[in-house]
């Protein structure tokens, strides 16, 4: 069962999530991007998002299917969070 961050706490007085602490997006702004036409575009904040919030809020925003298409492209971008999100995907086989 899943715990995502209500959306009243999900963001500061300015509309930023907790997630986006390093860049200067709202919430509106990053879920643009999230759904932009440009798909390297998409694996990027897509990635920051999956490095950055927790794996509850990753769900609030894209799905299993969005992220497994998105790998390839994302996969790059993940960090030290790589490890968790392959096994993740593995055990959600």
């Amino acid at each position: 069962m899943l715990a995502p961050t209500p959306l009243a706490v999900l963001t500061d007085r300015s509309g930023r999530p907790y997630f986006l602490w390093d860049c200067d997006l709202d919430l509106a702004q990053f879920q643009q991007r999230l759904r932009d036409r440009d798909p390297d575009v998409r694996a990027y904040v897509l990635a920051k998002l999956m490095r950055q919030a927790k794996p509850d809020d990753v769900f609030q925003f894209v799905t299993l299917a969005e992220i497994r298409e998105s790998w390839p492209r994302l996969v790059r971008y993940l960090g030290r969070s790589k490890p968790f999100w392959a096994w993740l995907l593995d055990v959600w086989a």
